[in-house]
This record gives structure tokens, sequence and C-alpha cells, in this order.
């Protein structure tokens, strides 16, 4: 049933052990994780605000149903890529895969940059997710090639902490450069991405002369090599990959809300002059190290939706080595599954309340699930993949989040827009004080908040809180946790089936 995949669980060795037990290619794979991750979170978290933001400022003035169908192509493309590109990546080298993904993705942002339109930011779009998609294999391929089955937990800890580093820095460049103007931040992240090429200066392929020796035998006709395509799907066949898919693809619906939509919720209904209330006092700061740091506006009085949400990688940048370290002595079905617990609840809560300090505890509470799931999904897959087949087993990792993200990025705005837009509250309300449909309709996208304001002649905050106490927004992400739930009632079962399977294996 699982062929020649191996499925025991290995003692690990202790934090410190494991850690000094790192190869130096291990850091150079993670530094060019970092400049990349700096770059695309970079765009990532500030995509959404970007598409809604109107041409008069500067953005795409697109509606969400547009940008529902971006995110959807997005979404797809970057997570199918690597099904075939981690096959690809095995037999071509990761050191060139890795270059011909970088030189993609400096396309996809000059794209994004130059062409402020849908269509030249979808193409932008599908180019970065199509380099991202070849980058991911190679970089993971050579990270399981470089630990082995006694530090995997810690590596594969140590690397989403990497990576989280540049998931924390990409969203404040990004907050500070689109306050000077949009295209600023895709001109700056495709000058961050290019610094890979230095790295690669220095990388060297773990395991290459058995590549290169395969590839001889291959070509002298001494072993034969089934086409990639029939290869995969010879692996993808297996019923432990198939329940995998099946299992993780709800929580990466989940997942994937926190990036795509809650950073529109919380542009839209919090408050976050609370926070910096809270911190500094009614007048906020004026020092330019915490405004850059924490993700503030330029006047140091409220938070940007991308510096909440920074709280993610900020905690992940911190402590997931230290959870990685306790998980470690923990089967790691039981890890995904805790951890998917708290990312549901955590959703629950964005729609339970829209209070500043409330949402800053539930972003607080989906990291620390994510920490326990997200790094062990990769070093499931990695160790379980046969010989030779790393790459392509982590490509398949993506196949889950393939199918999740891709639901998400089409539905997930979609559910924000029929329950919690306050572009299409305002709208209605506006036409409910009197105003035809055809002033309605004319009103330019993301200005109709700014124009109910306006006509009420009350403040911002106050308008805000009369929308908010009128709907129901919390629906949308009711609706989000309800499907994140599937997730883990299929890792508890999936956890049960597979814990039977490694005890006839050990027999």
């Amino acid at each position: 049933m699982y062929d020649n995949n191996d499925l025991r669980e290995v003692k690990q060795l202790g934090m410190f052990a494991s850690i000094a037990s790192l190869s130096y290619i291990f850091w150079i794979v993670g530094g060019m994780e970092l400049v990349e991750r700096i770059s695309y979170y970079g765009v990532k978290a500030s995509a959404g605000l970007y598409t809604q933001a109107p041409v008069s400022a500067g953005g795409l003035g697109i509606t969400l149903n547009d940008y529902a169908i971006i995110s959807m192509i997005w979404a797809v493309t970057q997570t199918f890529v690597p099904v075939f590109s981690g096959g690809l990546s095995d037999r071509m080298g990761y050191k060139e895969t890795i270059a011909l993904s970088t030189v993609i993705k400096i396309l996809g942002y000059l794209a994004m940059a130059m062409f402020p339109t849908f269509w030249g930011f979808l193409i932008g779009a599908m180019l970065l997710a199509t380099g991202t998609g070849i980058f991911k294999p190679g970089i993971q391929g050579t990270l399981v090639l470089s630990t082995n089955r006694n530090n995997t937990s810690m590596a594969w800890a140590l690397f989403y902490q990497i990576v989280n580093i540049g998931g924390f820095v990409g969203p404040l460049i990004a907050v500070y450069m689109r306050q000077l103007s949009w295209d600023y931040v895709f001109f700056a992240c495709a000058a961050i991405i290019s610094l890979n090429f230095l790295f690669l200066l220095a990388y060297r392929e773990p395991g290459k002369a058995d590549r290169l020796e395969r590839a001889r035998q291959i070509k002298a006709g001494e072993i034969t090599q089934r086409p990639l395509w029939r290869d995969a799907w010879q692996e993808l066949k297996k019923p432990l990959v198939i329940g995998y898919m099946l299992v993780f693809a709800p929580f990466w619906f989940l997942f994937f809300s926190l990036f795509d939509v809650l950073p529109i919720h919380i542009s839209e209904w919090v408050d976050t002059r609370v926070i910096v209330d809270t911190l500094f006092g009614p007048s906020g700061t004026d020092s330019g190290l915490l405004i850059f740091f924490l993700g503030l506006d330029d006047q140091g009085t409220k938070v940007m939706p991308e510096g909440m949400l920074n709280l993610n990688a900020g905690m992940i940048m911190i402590f997931c080595f230290l959870v990685g370290a306790v998980v470690a002595k923990v089967r790691v079905t039981h890890a995904m599954l805790v951890g998917c617990i708290l990312s549901i609840v955590a959703i629950a809560l964005v729609g339970l309340f829209n209070a500043a300090w409330i949402i800053f505890f539930a972003i607080a509470t989906f990291s620390l699930g994510e920490m326990m799931i997200s790094p062990k999904k990769n070093e499931f897959m990695g160790n379980i993949a046969p010989e030779g087949k790393k790459a392509m087993y982590l490509g398949f990792v993506m196949l889950p989040q393939g199918i999740g993200w891709g639901l998400e990025g089409y539905f997930g705005p979609k559910l924000y827009e029929w329950f919690a837009s306050k572009e299409a509250f305002s709208r209605e309300m506006l036409a409910d004080m009197g105003w035809s449909s055809e002033a309605v309709a004319n009103i330019a996208n993301g200005e109709a908040f700014d124009t109910l304001v306006s006509t009420l002649g009350q403040p911002a905050y106050a308008v805000t809180e009369q929308l908010y106490a009128a709907h129901n927004v919390g629906m949308a992400w009711y609706i989000i946790s309800a499907i994140g739930t599937l997730s883990a009632v299929g890792i508890f079962l999936y956890g049960r089936w597979l814990y039977r399977l490694q005890q006839a294996q050990e027999i």
C-alpha cells in the first residue's frame, strides 16, 4: 500500500545538537529563501490592498470580484507548478532551476510595476507564481539532502523561521514604499530577489554526483527512466499521498484567507489606533525606527494592516525553533492536529470581534498553530519520500495548497464581498439615502465609503461603527473556520490510519 515509502518515526537529536549538525549548504539555501520571501511577501501582503485602492491613490481600483480572479489564478499556478517542477529539479539540477526561477520572478515584479492594470497585474502574478513554483522544490530538495532523519525536525523548524524573517521584513518594506508610490514596492522587490544570484555563486548541490551518475546510466541505457509526468503520476496514485491531499486542502483554504482577505478586513473594520494609543499615548510616536518595525503609518498614529499581519511572521521568526524543539518529541500528526485547531479558533475570533487587541490575539493564536503544522508538513513528506524523489514529494506538498488556496483565492474575496465589504455596504446605504442607482454606479471603485462619510458629515470611525453594527460582518469568517474544521477531523482520521501503517511496517 505504501510501497517504498519509509513511514517510521526516528528519534531526533536535541535542539543544540541538531543546530550544530547542520551543514553550510543549509545556511546557503536558508539565505536564498530569506531573500526570496522578503521580495515575495513585500508584494503578497499588500496585493489585496493595492487592487482595492482607488486609481486616484495609485491603486488598481478593481472590484473584489476581479481580485478573486487574480487571486485564484495566482494560487493555482503557484501551487500546481511544483507538482512537476519538483521532479524536474531532481533531474535537471537544483542550482539550474533556482537560477531560472529567479529570472522569472524578476520579470513578474517588473510587469506589476510597469503595467498597472488588471491584465498587467494578472500577468505579473502568473510570472511570480510560476517562478515561485519552480524555486521551492529546488530549495527544499537541497534542504532534505543536506539533513538526516535525526535532525530533520529542527532543520525544518529553523528553515521555517528563516522564511518568516523574510515574511516579517517584506511587508515592512512594502508599507514604507507604498506610502511613497505603489510601483516602488514592485521595483524594490525585483531588486531584492536579484541578490540570490550572489548566493548561487556559493551554492553546491548535495548529491550532484549521484544525480549525474544516474543521468549517465540512463543515457547509456543501463537503467530506464519513465517520463516525468508518468513518474509523478505513479507516486500521486498512492493512497498515502491521496489521503494527504484530501485532509489538508480545507486547512489551506483557512490559512490563505489570513493573507488574502484579513488585510482588507483590518483596513476596513479594525481601528488600530487603539494599539498605538495603548503603547505610546494618543499622539503616537515619531520614532522612525518604531514606525518602520511596527508597520505604522507615516504619522505614527495607527498600525497599518501589513503591520498587524506582521505579528504572524514576527512570532514565527522569534519562536519557531523553540516550538520545533517541543513538537520534535510529538508524533507528526498530533502536532499538526493541534496546530489546525488553534488556527480554526483564531479565524473564528476574527469574525466574533473587531476590537484591535482581540484581532492581535487572534493573529498570535493563528501563528502558534501555524508553527505547529506548517514545518511538520514538509518534514513529513520529505521523510516518507523514496530516494531520488525528495524534491518531487516536496512538490506534492503544494497539491493540497493548490486545491485549498485555489478555492480560497476565488471564494475568499467573494465571501468577504457578500458578508463584509465596506465598499458594498456604503453603496447600499447611499442608495437607501435616496441616491439613484446611476449615481451610485458612477462612484469610482474604492471611493464609496469616503463618499458616504462626506455625505453624512460624520467622522469615518463613527460611520464604520454604524455599518459594522448593521451587518453580520463575521459570517464570512465563521464559514472559513467551518471549512478549516474539516481538516481537523481529517487529520485525526489520517493520523490513526497512518499509525496502523507504521505498525505494520515495523513488524
